[in-house]
């Protein structure tokens, strides 16, 4: 039987991107589900933030700071430092033709843009940091755009624990989306067990790397690898 008493996360902090196309303050069906989402971690004692990227003037390309690069505005460098100050980071939007959002993709490629960035260990910056998505539709896609996320939260430096997806969509084809009455959405039970196991697996995961030092700090520094240590490579030519 499961413990009775449930732990508490409250040196934890989440940030649930809405990667809805629908600025503030219109209904977004996909921050339906981030409500489910951020009650679960809220109770635990995880401070939470929710942020629309369509809601700020986000430039195009990969690099950290687009003004830099000739483009008249950039507000990813603000956004970028609520990501570090986070210890998960949740990216959810909605499907369209069977694959993530625009602004999911574009955020994504924000996202790349610090991968070189390095913590005090010589790692990426993201490492000891957790990752997961959420997703809405009412159409086929679900799974596709949670990998398609997943693997490049992971790829750039974030753990992804077990179970870090969740979401719903309703017949394929025009219906109703996950907020509208009758669409069945808030009272689905596979949807609302993966959203809760998400939650608790995002939050656990977090908890043990922020706890125990993070990912330990061999085999995967930079300015190490470029310092010439191979980190006993398979190749004997490699070897430090």
């Amino acid at each position: 039987m499961p413990s009775t008493v449930p732990p508490r996360y409250d040196d934890l902090r989440a940030l649930y991107l809405n990667c809805t196309l629908k600025p503030s303050p219109e209904t977004s069906n996909t921050e339906g589900v981030i409500d489910r989402s951020t009650a679960v971690m809220r109770a635990a004692g995880v401070r939470t933030q929710v942020i629309r990227p369509v809601d700020l003037d986000l430039a195009v390309g990969v690099q950290p700071d687009m003004t830099r690069h000739g483009a008249a505005t950039d507000a990813w460098p603000e956004l970028y430092a609520d990501v570090m100050a986070a210890d998960i980071l949740v990216l959810c939007g909605p499907i369209w033709l069977g694959d993530n959002s625009s602004v999911m993709k574009h955020v994504i490629e924000r996202l790349y843009s610090n991968s070189a960035d390095l913590n005090d260990a010589g790692q990426s910056a993201y490492y000891g940091r957790v990752g997961g998505c959420l997703i809405t539709g009412n159409e086929d896609g679900l799974k596709h755009c949670a990998m398609n996320i997943l693997y490049s939260l992971q790829h750039i430096g974030y753990a992804i624990p077990p179970q870090a997806d969740a979401g719903w969509i309703g017949e394929a084809g025009p219906g109703p989306s996950y907020l509208d009455p009758g669409s069945g959405g808030p009272e689905n039970d596979f949807t609302n067990r993966n959203t809760t196991f998400a939650a608790w697996n995002l939050m656990h995961l977090a908890a043990l790397l922020k706890r125990s030092g993070g990912v330990p700090a061999y085999g995967n520094q930079r300015p190490e690898w470029q310092a010439g240590c191979r980190f006993d490579s398979p190749n004997p030519e490699h070897r430090s």
